[in-house]
């Protein structure tokens, strides 16, 4: 980097034209090359949310038994037993598109981070993946990186990977989504904060070296690809994820001392955000002397290791008299320590490098005067509601068709490449249920965890996809038997400066908010990713949503296998609504009318019943349905019990193919018992049919066996990645 700083080169960081403006005036004076990425890195999409943040605080955030909100590395909320769950989404999209492997597998490792950070050992992966049509060349080679890095990353940390979701769509071609979430457990009063405190304390980096792989990754994830998109795989990072694994060790084995007084991962933009965020929740300012960062190559500047996003490290405060304990600690696990500055009361942050100094910004303004944008939106339009549609295949030939679907075949491919039961504690394994169940070890506890969202649905009508987004994880939660807690979030939009995209997002956000606030479901921690576009070709909405729910008796989890002699009885409100659906998308080929609405006080109602149902223990499996409908939803239960239903309910294709909401599929052995239940409380229901045989079979006779079911829903992700 040898050009002169000046509005060109600002331009090239990421910079507006009244961005750079704002940078001369907060200085007085032209900044260094090293103050130019600090401000450029801070004031990035990726870091400092400037599009988003006026709308993200009309989401709820509080409830009893939330601890902390966003503003933390990760959300917590209280599980009970004196325990907290820490947990968190957050994107990794452009680097994993540039280089798959190690952008999906470093994108695992700095989601662990944002976790232990805050005290708390992960106890579980998941991922929201989306990929461009299987027809493409490129998705394979993304998909299988992809995949590939995320199994090789928490596989080899001991994280179990338990669940996720995965859909295909050609707006994804050019720019993949890889959205990944850490869940951890920590006692109530040991959790760690990043606020800086105590002027003259040390300012200690842990963990592996640093070199100069992600520099200005956070600017490169704030920008849209253009046809040279793969030319930027030096922004992404290399992550190591046996260093990770000493680094948590090390990390909490420090955390049951009282040596730390703040403490922050570096992640996005690396040694600038961690120290800039840390001494400026505290109000304190930073002295750091870079030469005595630990460096694996020689001759970095000033700019290239404050900007670097080398993987595995961390940033501390500790007590000076705690400083030599704190060193043996991470000495014992090999891992780099070193003090590279000191808290100030001047309220800047000081960088200096070979005696010089590089940087010295007042910290205030980098937060403050943070640019925050209303940027302008239309408002979407939702299509008209699409009208009766006409079956040309009939309702077995459209079965085997959707469950063999890219969207709905069977995910074994990508779940098998990753360890769902390291730690022993995965009650319910990938395709198990609805959720994953994780028990809490030395505890009756046990959380459910899922990652849901309908990006057709949010490109149709957004209000109404964010809306169903949050109701599904909802729902996924509940149809395990746990009580919903709290949601965290990753909006992956288009590029916000165009005002249909940013229409898109804001509507989204008032329809998350909705359901939120109707199902008591705050969102606690999450991440936006902007300007998913490749040469101008926008991704579809896709919020994805993470969520989290407490059993407080691990035994009473459910899953969705059928077993002979139940009877399946189908609640909630049928209408055969196709629009949008993957029947009229597969069969028909269209993208059509609107989305199915989503009403919150069915789904309240809805999903407190069947909760109750399964903790009197008046059911043995249930499924929500969801994606391509009730026949495809009784398909899958029938599939993982390994036993044939027969149809006793006659209807038409909308019946077994609409994608109506608020629905659940629950088996029992007392069915007038059951539907007493629900006629008292007031939720429609109807029995379906019974599970027995080793065949689909329906109500004029004609059948389809389970072995054919079960080779048409697991062959294709083998024969797209052969």
């Amino acid at each position: 980097m040898t050009q002169p700083v000046s509005l060109a080169l600002a331009r090239s960081f990421g910079l507006t034209p009244d961005e750079y403006d704002r940078v001369l005036a907060i200085l007085g004076r032209v900044p260094s090359l090293t103050e130019l990425g600090i401000f450029s890195v801070m004031w990035s999409e990726h870091c400092s949310y400037k599009s988003s943040r006026v709308w993200l605080k009309t989401l709820p955030t509080k409830a009893p038994w939330v601890v902390h909100g966003p503003g933390e590395n990760a959300g917590v909320i209280d599980i009970g037993d004196g325990l907290v769950a820490v947990f968190k989404m957050e994107s990794h999209n452009h680097p994993s598109f540039i280089e798959p492997y190690q952008g999906a597998a470093t994108g695992v490792g700095g989601i662990l981070r944002d976790v232990f950070t805050m005290g708390a050992r992960p106890i579980a992966n998941l991922n929201a993946l989306r990929f461009g049509d299987p027809a493409n060349p490129n998705t394979r080679r993304v998909m299988d990186g992809v995949v590939r890095g995320i199994g090789g990353y928490g596989n080899c940390v001991g994280v179990p990977t338990v669940g996720g979701e995965v859909n295909f769509h050609p707006a994804y071609n050019g720019n993949p989504l890889v959205n990944a979430m850490t869940v951890g457990v920590a006692p109530r009063d040991r959790i760690f904060l990043s606020a800086a405190a105590g002027i003259g304390n040390p300012v200690v980096y842990v963990g592996s070296k640093t070199g100069r792989d992600g520099i200005h990754g956070a600017t490169m994830a704030s920008a849209e690809f253009d046809k040279d998109a793969e030319e930027k795989r030096p922004t992404v990072q290399v992550g190591d994820p046996f260093v990770e694994k000493l680094l948590i060790e090390a990390c909490l084995e420090l955390m049951a001392t009282d040596a730390i007084i703040a403490i922050q991962d570096m992640g996005a933009a690396g040694l600038t955000s961690s120290s800039v965020e840390m001494a400026g929740k505290g109000g304190v300012g930073i002295d750091l002397d870079l030469d005595a960062v630990p460096q694996r190559e020689t001759g970095m500047t000033a700019y290239d290791m404050m900007l670097s996003e080398s993987q595995e490290r961390m940033l501390m405060v500790l007590r000076p008299d705690r400083q030599a304990m704190a060193e043996a600690i991470f000495r014992k696990w090999a891992l780099d320590f070193a003090v590279i500055g000191h808290l100030t009361d001047t309220g800047r942050i000081t960088v200096r490098h070979h005696g010089a100094i590089e940087a010295d910004i007042p910290l205030a303004p980098l937060a403050d005067q943070a640019p925050l944008y209303h940027r302008p939106h239309t408002p979407p339009v939702p299509p008209p509601v699409l009208g009766p549609v006409p079956d040309p295949v009939g309702i077995g030939p459209a079965l085997l068709t959707l469950i063999g679907c890219p969207d709905l075949c069977s995910r074994r491919w990508i779940w098998d490449q990753y360890d769902s039961t390291v730690g022993g504690q995965t009650i319910k394994r990938p395709g198990a249920a609805d959720a994953a169940i994780v028990r809490i070890e030395g505890h009756a506890l046990a959380l459910a965890l899922t990652t849901d969202c309908t990006p057709r649905y949010c490109a149709a009508d957004p209000r109404q996809g964010g809306a169903q987004a949050v109701a599904e994880a909802w729902r996924n939660l509940t149809a395990t038997g746990a009580t919903p807690l709290a949601v965290t979030d990753n909006l992956n939009f288009g590029n916000p400066e165009k005002p249909a995209i940013m229409g898109q997002l804001v509507a989204a956000i008032e329809g998350m908010g909705e359901a939120c606030r109707a199902l008591d479901f705050p969102v606690v921690s999450g991440n936006v990713s902007l300007y998913n576009e490749t040469e101008s070709d926008p991704i579809l909405p896709t919020p994805a949503i993470g969520a989290v729910g407490v059993l407080t008796d691990a035994a009473t989890a459910i899953g969705i296998a059928l077993a002979p002699g139940q009877t399946i009885i189908l609640l909630g409100q049928t209408t055969g609504w196709l629009g949008q659906s993957l029947w009229l998308r597969e069969i028909l080929g269209r993208e059509a009318g609107a989305p199915p609405p989503v009403d919150l006080t069915a789904e309240r109602r809805n999903g407190d019943f069947v909760r109750g149902l399964i903790e009197q223990r008046r059911i043995a499996a249930c499924h929500d349905i969801s994606d391509g409908g009730l026949l495809v939803a009784l398909t899958e239960m029938a599939l993982a019990g390994n036993v044939g239903v027969t149809l006793t309910a006659e209807a038409d294709h909308g019946f077994w193919f609409g994608e109506d909401q608020a629905r659940y599929l629950v088996a029992t052995t007392s069915p007038e018992a059951l539907e007493q239940l629900a006629a008292a409380a007031g939720i429609p229901h109807r029995r379906i049919g019974h599970a027995q045989g080793s065949a689909l079979t329906f109500a004029d006779g004609t059948s389809i066996s389970l072995q054919l079911l079960r080779s048409t829903h697991e062959a294709t992700l083998p024969a797209l990645m052969a």
